[in-house]
């Protein structure tokens, strides 16, 4: 059964949850600034993958190559980042300030993916933070192979990316709009498209930088991949820590795995600091 959106408090600091929509995020705003960026049309259409909010990315952030995949003799199809953002979430237990959700696999997941799986989220807030608290548990008799992302919306004004900022150390990307790995220099946000994949960030935090504030998205030592996008015209920036790059169901660059009745917890914290205590 469908759940409805579940709005979460902590002081000045909300959220919204559609765990029908993916177990999604689809608001976080700190004494009234929204951080997050929300397309509402394709929130209100079943039909569409949601742009904005927090979507999860589950078992595999980015594209496989040809959309398929291989592991051992298991071989099969997989859209961009997985299912788990089209797949409705069960509510084990919503208060104020939190909600925890389940994914189990349905039979269209299985035909997808025919490794058993379990993805709890508890999504929670507190002041001025969002936090993301996942497991994935194998409850199969075969090795579960995944990969986990986040991919969230940051409400960017188009006219401002150009003075917004992500400071990192990564000195080459893959640039998933030419389709080449280059050096790197600095992340320019206002030309045009920009979809990079930092090759050597280094480190489980990033943050993006704004006139009025910072958001930071900072968690645990799997957060090692990080992505950043954006479209020319558009109110976003996209700022995606992940556990593996795109395609490591091919590759196992970075792929996670657990043997059976295995868990492992994945956490993540989004903070919005406003430019006076940021300055601190």
């Amino acid at each position: 059964m469908d759940s409805p959106t579940l709005t979460l408090r902590a002081l000045s600091t909300l959220a919204r949850v559609s765990p029908a929509r993916g177990g999604l995020v689809t608001a976080l705003s700190v004494a009234g600034r929204d951080v997050l960026y929300l397309d509402e049309a394709t929130l209100a259409d079943p039909s569409k993958n949601v742009r904005g909010g927090v979507p999860v990315l589950f078992p595999s952030p980015g594209r496989l190559r040809d959309d398929r995949y291989a592991r051992g003799a298991v071989a099969g199809a997989l859209g961009q980042h997985g299912f788990a953002r089209s797949s409705p979430f069960e509510v084990l237990d919503a208060r104020e300030d939190r909600v925890t959700m389940r994914l189990r696999p349905s039979d269209a997941a299985r035909a997808e993916f025919p490794f058993e799986h379990e993805l709890t989220l508890s999504a929670r807030v507190s002041p001025g933070a969002l936090h993301l608290d996942a497991e994935v548990r194998n409850p199969g008799a075969v090795e579960l192979p995944y990969g986990l992302g986040y991919h969230p919306y940051f409400f960017v004004p188009a006219a401002e990316k150009a003075a917004a900022r992500v400071p990192t150390q990564a000195t080459r990307a893959w640039d998933n709009v030419a389709k080449r790995a280059r050096a790197l220099s600095g992340i320019a946000l206002g030309d045009g498209e920009v979809d990079l994949h930092l090759l050597d960030h280094g480190g489980s935090r990033a943050e993006l930088c704004l006139g009025d504030g910072r958001v930071v998205v900072a968690g645990d030592d799997g957060w090692q991949r990080w992505v950043v996008w954006t479209l020319p015209g558009r109110d976003f920036v996209c700022l995606e820590p992940w556990t593996s790059p795109a395609d490591a169901l091919n590759t196992g660059d970075g792929l996670l795995t657990l043997a059976p009745g295995a868990s492992r917890a994945h956490r993540l914290t989004i903070s919005w600091e406003p430019a006076a205590s940021a300055a601190r």
